[in-house]
């Protein structure tokens, strides 16, 4: 692509995807790479994109997905085998949606690109990633910004903060104790606007691709645990108000930009057009996503329903092994399940040992073997002492000094506290809520188009992206600088 894509080079196109990762292979020239037909198809491509039009089929896409919840059966009154027949009509859907994901991440990349090549080329770098941010309507902020109203109504409610606190008086509540505060709020104002935000954004979840992960709504703890950590926040954290703040100071660097290209045509108009793609596709990018999620949920709500019955019948040990299955075995399984329960006991072992590796970053060509990756919980870099400055990707502006709480799992996020930094691995939207408990966001992976780096952007946080082992490197409880105009990472003290 980037031989063939006018005005681009494969450095320019590793640079977008990869970032500075050493283990990123260099650039080998084949003569098949230059194709005429296709650099004219992606010029074509590249034109649609930059016209910042809407993208219709994402839009029809997502009053699809909406309808398919909204008319949801009562899943408990069906058949075992009318379950798996409704599971499977969502998998044209998904097929569809998941070529328009590729579309909207191809269109995502192209306007920030040219918008930070531009505002380099002008010696105000730090100001082209403040200008890619606040684009507004992007679903996966909308996640954060909901569950933060939830927080400022427990908040201003004493009845309703002391439920909270009761529940919350040791580092990491358990179920039940959850469970019991999520009775004692039901028959309120509160109760409504959850009731909402899980009919919104009910199927987002930690590796929410996989229909096997806990969602918001077959698991409501994780709700509460974000909203406790946001209550916390005082009204300097809002979302709200941080989106109309930095809408403006987008709005008035596009203007100054402008008045300094106004000598040059051509690169004023390449720097308009990339900003209202910027806006345009990066909203799409995430409601694309979004849609393709809320399909995999009413998958996922389908065999949840057959776990459980499953496990009540005593042919399952546990709900989750229903995803154990392949699913040309599914008809068969609803048969005999009780010929599947030690296959799918001895899936769900080597399942959970495979959840332990670490897969490589880059593979070109063949993977290597299974005996080669990394383990996740074994340290492979030195932490880095005082003085040292570690080096990652600016993705959303700003400058934030804290504790740096390195934080696995978004079910416990332990000593987070308001204004902690938190450096994590990755994230995708089930982690938005805990962004606005924190000052500032670090994460190994990533890039200026990624999850962690839009929603930063969206809600006003500093975020440094794809800084390699940051989980290992930043000793947790270190006091760090976060400088989201550079993407460096300063370890003040230990």
């Amino acid at each position: 692509m980037g031989v063939r894509m006018p005005g681009a080079s494969p450095e320019a196109i590793d640079a977008a995807y990869f970032d500075d990762r050493p283990d990123v292979p260099p650039y080998i020239a084949e003569p098949w790479h230059d194709s005429p037909k296709h650099a004219e198809l992606l010029a074509v491509t590249q034109g649609y994109i930059l016209s910042g039009v809407p993208h219709q089929p994402i839009e029809d896409q997502h009053a699809l997905a909406l309808r398919e919840r909204r008319e949801r059966p009562d899943l408990s009154a069906l058949s075992n085998e009318a379950l798996v027949a409704r599971a499977r009509t969502m998998q044209p859907h998904l097929v569809a949606m998941f070529r328009e994901h590729a579309w909207a991440s191809l269109g995502a990349s192209f306007g920030p690109g040219g918008i930070l090549s531009i505002t380099e080329a002008l010696g105000r770098a730090g100001d082209g990633v403040s200008l890619i941010g606040a684009v507004g309507n992007v679903d996966s902020a909308n996640i954060a910004t909901q569950l933060w109203d939830l927080s400022r109504i427990v908040r201003s409610d004493s009845t309703l903060s002391a439920a909270f606190d009761a529940c919350f008086a040791s580092t990491q509540s358990d179920v039940a104790a959850i469970s019991e505060l999520a009775q004692s709020v039901s028959h309120s104002k509160f109760a409504d606007v959850l009731a909402t935000f899980m009919f919104d954004h009910g199927g987002r979840a930690p590796n929410e691709w996989d229909p096997a992960a806990l969602s918001y709504e077959t698991t409501p703890s994780l709700a509460f645990i974000q909203i406790d950590r946001l209550r916390h926040q005082d009204d300097s954290a809002d979302p709200h108000l941080a989106h109309q703040r930095n809408s403006a100071q987008r709005e008035r660097l596009f203007a100054e930009i402008c008045e300094a290209l106004a000598g040059d045509a051509e690169t004023l108009g390449a720097f308009t057009a990339s900003y209202v793609s910027s806006n345009t596709w990066q909203a799409l990018r995430e409601r694309c996503k979004s849609n393709n999620i809320a399909i995999i949920h009413e998958v996922r709500m389908c065999f949840n329903e057959i776990g459980r019955r499953m496990t009540a019948a005593g042919h399952l040990a546990n709900a989750h092994l229903v995803y154990m299955l392949l699913e040309n075995e599914l008809d068969q399984f609803l048969r005999d399940p009780q010929s599947f329960s030690e296959t799918l006991s001895e899936r769900r072992v080597i399942h959970q040992e495979l959840a332990l590796l670490d897969p490589p970053y880059i593979i070109n060509g063949q993977a290597p073997p299974l005996s080669h990756w990394a383990r996740k919980d074994v340290a492979t870099v030195a932490q880095a002492k005082v003085g040292d400055v570690l080096q990652g990707v600016a993705c959303s502006a700003g400058m934030c000094t804290g504790t740096a709480r390195i934080i696995l799992d978004v079910f416990n996020p332990g000593e987070l506290q308001a204004g902690d930094i938190l450096v994590t691995v990755n994230t995708d939207p089930s982690w938005t809520p805990l962004f606005l408990a924190s000052g500032a966001v670090v994460v190994n992976l990533g890039a200026v188009g990624s999850h962690a780096s839009i929603v930063s952007r969206e809600l006003g946080i500093p975020c440094v992206a794809s800084v390699a082992d940051a989980t290992w490197r930043i000793p947790n409880g270190a006091n760090i600088t976060v400088d989201g105009f550079t993407g460096t990472i300063t370890i003040n003290s230990l």
